[in-house]
């Protein structure tokens, strides 16, 4: 039985920054899917499109109501309701630096793990070339996001808020 005194009004700070990866790239994704819809003309392709939608816009869901538990005060629960999504306007910066970071670090995931598989020595001195590049790469679109205040990542707060509304736009988006 679980120790009731163990339980806490809000998330750990740990699992409120896996919250927010979970989110941020989940909303990206969604966005992106639904406005390739359109491109997609096979139609076994378009069904998987249309399932990957609805399960992220399912996931969007069921993660939103944990943002009022981030150990953050000033985040209020009303964030929720009064959000109201500006038209997607002309300018995608922020939307493409969010989808390079997102690869980049999926990448450098990707290389990390690969070189822990790899037995051959050459392989793995190409491995660990490109994993570096990768790390480069996060670094640059990181610090280009920072500057220009897209990814605001030494501000938990606005990084929660940013979240929550790039969640809604991402619901928002029609199919």
């Amino acid at each position: 039985m679980a120790d009731k005194s163990r339980v806490h009004q809000h998330l750990a700070w740990h699992e409120t920054l896996e919250l927010h990866e979970i989110a941020a790239t989940t909303a990206h994704y969604l966005t992106e899917f639904k406005l390739q819809l359109a491109n997609v003309q096979d139609p076994t392709l378009r069904g998987l499109y249309m399932e990957a939608i609805r399960n992220l816009e399912q996931n969007t869901l069921e993660l939103l109501p944990f943002y009022e538990k981030a150990p953050i005060p000033m985040l209020l629960k009303d964030s929720l309701e009064t959000f109201s999504p500006k038209p997607m306007g002309v300018n995608l910066t922020a939307f493409y630096g969010r989808k390079l970071l997102i690869f980049a670090k999926n990448a450098v995931r990707n290389y990390a793990v690969a070189i822990t598989e790899t037995a051959t020595p050459a392989l793995r001195v190409i491995f660990q070339k490109q994993l570096q590049k990768a790390i480069e790469l996060h670094a640059k679109t990181f610090d280009f996001m920072l500057q220009r205040s897209y990814y605001p990542a030494y501000d938990l707060e606005k990084l929660l808020a940013e979240d929550l509304k790039n969640a809604k736009t991402s619901l928002s988006v029609r199919r």
